[in-house]
């Protein structure tokens, strides 16, 4: 059975057929909030950036959401191909013990081992990463107005009630309680125009790489969210999947690039109050210039619980970190197909197995 699928949008389907696929055709490499099924792409993520992306030279924007968000910070590292490597099994053997009754552990809990293993992931190699000759990182995170500024139990329950609401009317309302931030390293314009929601960019430097990334994976009720970011204004900064869970953005990649999305689904799906919107799920002119490469879903039904990892699963086996880490290391080691699928069809880009986005 085939383990990927391709799809391209309206532009990029024009050229593979005129040019096939060359590295030197992408621009934007984007990466989707969605927690622990992000591990499904970590072989392609070391094949592309370990190897295939290595046969061009122009600059590259790399934008990423949560888990999104840490692996194209990954990606900027002098080796990619045994940082992702780590990025995996530091993932899959995170481990939170549960007191007796706990069925979750708290916010507080998880947000400090967060910050330890980003400390211990990233070290000192902030500097190295920030100043990559090719990459430029993009990390989104969402930051609260009014009441959602500040984490305040009920308050805050609240305000994303609102949120949701608003969003079901209109999705750039939401801005009315969420902005959108993004920490960009280096210089220039940001890679996506900004009309369709409220939008702050601001630099992203050494001194709040570590807050803004973990800002970034920061969801609502499962981690504390972070503050006082330096460089940024005052507030309470959430994952960067709220406003942005599939980074369906208006992608600006010149008259000849394209946008290449590793992704773990066919539906980009703007943002995370918008997964039981199912009219929010389709195709729009944002996509025309994106080649997608993701799961075929019943190759995802050969999967341990037929499904890729996902953030259940840390309820579902509660302390049994064993066998949790054993079903998630069993799809991440059925995954390889994927990455060796996709470099067989990149030696002879062949249109007709390219679906619609």
């Amino acid at each position: 059975m085939k383990a990927l699928r391709i799809y391209a949008g309206r532009i990029a389907r024009l050229h593979v057929k005129a040019y096939g696929l060359l590295p030197k055709h992408v621009r934007i490499v984007p990466a989707a909030a969605g927690g622990p099924k992000g591990l499904i792409l970590g072989p392609i993520d070391r094949f592309l950036f370990g190897h295939w992306l290595t046969g061009s030279s122009q600059p590259i924007d790399l934008i990423g959401a949560s888990i999104g968000a840490w692996r194209m910070a990954t990606a900027c590292l002098k080796d990619p191909v045994s940082n992702f490597a780590r990025l995996e099994q530091d993932y899959i053997h995170q481990h939170y013990p549960l007191q007796a009754g706990q069925r979750r552990p708290s916010p507080g809990q998880v947000s400090d081992r967060f910050s330890q293993s980003l400390q211990s992931f990233y070290g000192d190699q902030v500097a190295q990463l920030l100043g990559h000759p090719r990459y430029r990182l993009h990390i989104l995170a969402s930051r609260g107005r009014h009441i959602l500024r500040r984490e305040q139990a009920i308050l805050t329950a609240l305000g994303y009630a609102g949120a949701f609401l608003s969003n079901m009317v209109n999705r750039k309302a939401m801005g009315g309680w969420l902005e959108r931030v993004v920490f960009s390293s280096g210089f220039g314009p940001l890679p996506f125009l900004t009309g369709d929601y409220p939008t702050r960019p601001l630099a992203l430097t050494e001194q709040n790489f570590m807050s803004a990334l973990q800002a970034s994976c920061s969801i609502p009720f499962v981690l504390r969210p972070v503050s006082h970011i330096p460089g940024a204004p005052l507030g309470s900064y959430w994952d960067g999947g709220i406003t942005d869970y599939h980074l369906h953005l208006n992608y600006a990649t010149g008259e000849d690039g394209l946008v290449l999305y590793p992704h773990f689904q066919k539906n980009v799906i703007p943002g995370w109050l918008d997964k039981q919107l199912p009219w929010r799920h389709g195709y729009s002119s944002f996509l025309d210039r994106m080649v997608l490469l993701a799961p075929n879903p019943e190759w995802v039904n050969t999967l341990p619980n037929g499904k890729l990892p996902d953030r259940t699963d840390f309820t579902r086996y509660g302390n049994d970190l064993v066998t949790r880490v054993r079903v998630w290391q069993t799809a991440v080691g059925a995954s390889e197909q994927l990455a060796d699928e996709l470099a067989q069809w990149l030696e002879r880009p062949n249109l007709s197995q390219v679906g619609v986005l």
